[in-house]
């Protein structure tokens, strides 16, 4: 049986900088490293009928990204202004309303065609209830779902969460998602694992990966834990290197590689997009992501 495509559906915006503007959001970008790492993958998101929204589709398909799920509405296509009150220290502003507020159910069932399908989704793109609809139907209907908490204050809110977190095939987060979520569920003061090992009883997780920046990155997996120390690089732009990570993840997990073996390459592709501009740079040569 052939491998069920794997889906990532939510956001797509463009950051506008001071001095230029760039596409992005986490859909987006794990969607290109996964290209890059030899995985079929289908994109649902939706932009506007305006002249960023005809740039979009041009620049996904330049990236090597199917559009035939890009739905077009009349809301203008998504953008996130960003500012530096200090230096490496970026400020988003995420423009609302945007056209990936309202991602249709009908087309995206029509994209899909009744083929198997996995599900990457976050929480953002759940900021409105059209969007949140459709996130909610297709995770229904997905052979596996991976969810990446993606905090993004004050549209990521505690019931979004939770309610996202039930029955995930594989959830990721960051040591400060961990954190919040942790206080969230009066949680605080147990040890990670412990933690970790209550959020996968409570919600049926079946793994539970938490990232740690230059430190590395753990996981929950089958009773055990895994953990992998981080690759030291220059950092030039860590924006799109969690995504680099997940994708990695979700690459091998996919393919039933050893959890080591995983996370290593998984640190690895992260730091490779740390080092370098931008959230899409050129995929990396295989030699570059060995452990």
């Amino acid at each position: 049986m052939a491998t069920p495509v794997l889906v990532t559906i939510g956001e797509v915006v463009w950051d506008l900088l001071p001095n230029q503007r760039v596409l992005g959001g986490a859909p987006v970008n794990v969607a290109y490293q996964l290209t890059g790492l030899g995985v079929e993958v289908g994109v649902i998101t939706r932009v506007g009928r305006d002249q960023l929204g005809d740039e979009t589709i041009d620049r996904l398909a330049e990236l090597g990204l199917p559009t035939g799920g890009v739905q077009r509405g009349p809301e203008p296509t998504g953008t996130v202004r960003v500012t530096f009150p200090r230096p490496q220290e970026p400020h988003f502003e995420i423009v609302t309303p945007a056209a990936w507020d309202g991602i249709e159910v009908e087309p995206a069932e029509a994209f899909l065609a009744g083929h198997p399908y996995d599900l990457v989704f976050g929480t953002l793109a759940q900021r409105d209830e059209r969007s949140r609809r459709t996130i909610r139907r297709l995770r229904d209907g997905a052979g596996q779902r991976f969810y990446d908490v993606n905090l993004r204050p004050p549209f990521t809110t505690r019931e979004l969460v939770i309610e996202s977190l039930a029955g995930v095939d594989l959830l990721k987060l960051n040591s400060e998602e961990l954190n919040v979520i942790t206080g969230w569920l009066g949680l605080a003061g147990m040890a990670r694992n412990a933690v970790a090992r209550q959020l996968m009883d409570r919600y049926n997780i079946a793994v539970l990966v938490v990232t740690e920046g230059a430190a590395g990155a753990w996981l929950v997996a089958e009773g055990e834990t895994f953990e992998a120390p981080g690759r030291p690089v220059s950092v030039v732009d860590p924006v799109g290197a969690g995504d680099a990570f997940f994708a990695a993840l979700l690459a091998g997990y996919r393919r039933g590689q050893p959890w080591p073996e995983i996370l290593a390459r998984a640190n690895a592709l992260g730091a490779y997009v740390a080092a370098n501009p931008g959230a899409t740079p050129p995929h990396p040569a295989a030699s570059q992501l060995k452990s």
